[in-house]
């Protein structure tokens, strides 16, 4: 059973270009021939044959508004049409012996290119069979007369056709002079489309393999979301009984130091207990916040989980309203894990600059580090990568990343000047505004992040 190989629209909208360009020549062939030159031809069936495939591209155009994909068979009816409109006019104009009648290689040519092996042995079957009954079936055009003539005398002898053709005037030259303009127009049409035909196959190349990296990613993304559920679930226990505890603790020692720790465990359990919270309420909706609201709140929740970093007021670089957003819980976490990053790099300064325009919201955490290696930076997000013991960049950014990616926002990295490193994030305000419309689950990316916050907490909890 033969199957059909979907193709973008892209491919019958190259030959729909074509065709209007070929339209367009022969419109013009015969208006110079019977117009210009006063050669009589059979107008009438000719046009019909033009007419006939102005149609049919009149009715791709409309289809082409309405599918996203179309089938081999249909790409193969369209080279079809093409054969057989050229073979109607070879017949009322010389059949095989005008010079324009190695067109008919181009469908084929075409079809060898975008189609499976078996439609172009279809269509060189068609092509031949349509030049061999040319051969003997055919209508020839009238010998030159005029100034026609004349033309034909003077390129016979310039171009110095000899013999029985020379300077006789019997449109040998004209027929000469036909075949050079027919190969300048193929040769124009085979490197034009075929060029267009090889970019685009490289630009499919490029987004599959864009598409690969990025089902890689959501796989180890899902694994990871996975895992935290079922730490969650696991986790639930013991943190409660550790706040029992924590709570019986305080009330039987006296204030002091040990008090003083003690508060410090329990506002620790507090925030994993939050972190565990906001992963069953991953996805909900919360009501839209401007930019900058919506930035100090989680500056201010992410100070209590490190009060040890100097993190300076939010730096706006904008003067107009800010926009509003409606951000879920994964977005917010994503942040706190570059916050984390340039805190661990840089704990005695550390600046969070917020802009935006009317299409993207920009966000820049600045730091005073040693800075990142280009390298190192060029291979953040895709895989689980760590520098040095403490500098973090691993888990944390890869779960970034991939919240950020999904949100169709980015995030660079780049090394200041001169010392330091800036994390930029950019945030189409459109999917912004949208994302409060995303369902639970649709992505695993929402369940993965609080697993990772939850190793700041805990690490404090066991020192």
């Amino acid at each position: 059973m033969l199957t059909s190989t979907p193709h973008p629209v892209s491919a019958l909208e190259r030959l729909l270009t074509l065709r209007w360009v070929t339209l367009a020549t022969q419109i013009s062939l015969i208006a110079l021939i019977s117009v210009g030159w006063k050669m009589p031809l059979p107008l009438a069936p000719m046009l019909a044959g033009i007419a006939f495939l102005f149609l049919i591209n009149l009715a791709t155009a409309w289809r082409l508004r309405h599918v996203g994909t179309v089938s081999d068979q249909e790409l193969f009816a369209q080279l079809c049409f093409d054969v057989g409109t050229l073979a109607w006019l070879l017949y009322f104009a010389g059949g095989s012996s005008n010079p324009f009648a190695s067109l008919l290689l181009l469908p084929m040519t075409i079809a060898a290119v975008v189609l499976p092996r078996r439609f172009g042995w279809y269509l060189a079957g068609l092509s031949l069979a349509a030049y061999s009954l040319l051969l003997f079936f055919n209508q020839p055009l009238p010998p030159p007369e005029g100034s026609l003539k004349t033309l034909d005398q003077l390129l016979a002898e310039t171009c110095g056709v000899g013999g029985a053709h020379a300077g006789q005037g019997d449109g040998f030259a004209l027929h000469i002079a036909g075949m050079w303009l027919n190969y300048i127009l193929s040769s124009l049409i085979i490197i034009i489309f075929l060029s267009r035909q090889a970019m685009a196959l490289r630009q499919q190349e490029r987004l599959l393999q864009q598409t690969r990296e990025k089902s890689l990613r959501q796989e180890k993304v899902l694994a990871l979301g996975l895992q935290a559920a079922g730490a969650a679930h696991k986790l639930g226990t013991p943190l409660s009984t550790m706040a029992v505890l924590v709570s019986e603790l305080e009330q039987d020692l006296p204030p002091g130091e040990n008090r003083d720790q003690l508060r410090l465990l329990r506002q620790q359990l507090q925030r994993c207990k939050g972190i565990l919270a906001d992963m069953v309420a991953a996805g909900e909706t919360r009501p839209p916040l401007g930019a900058d609201q919506w930035v100090r709140g989680l500056m201010n929740e992410w100070r209590l989980l490190r009060p040890e970093v100097r993190l300076q007021a939010l730096e706006i670089g904008n003067d107009e309203p800010p926009p509003l957003i409606a951000a879920d819980r994964s977005l917010d976490q994503a942040l706190q894990n570059l916050l984390d990053n340039g805190a661990n790099a840089s704990p005695e300064s550390l600046r969070l600059q917020l802009d935006w325009d009317r299409n993207q919201l920009e966000i820049r955490i600045l730091d005073a580090g040693r800075g990142i290696d280009s390298h190192l930076a060029s291979l953040l997000g895709r895989d689980f990568i760590r520098q040095e013991k403490g500098e973090g960049l691993g888990i944390g950014f890869f779960l970034t990343n991939a919240t950020i990616e999904h949100l169709g926002g980015t995030v660079e990295i780049s090394k200041r000047q001169p010392r330091g490193s800036c994390i930029r994030i950019c945030l189409p305000l459109e999917n912004l505004a949208a994302s409060n419309q995303t369902q639970a689950g649709a992505s695993p990316r929402s369940d993965a992040h609080p697993a990772a916050m939850l190793a700041r907490p805990l690490t404090r909890i066991a020192a």
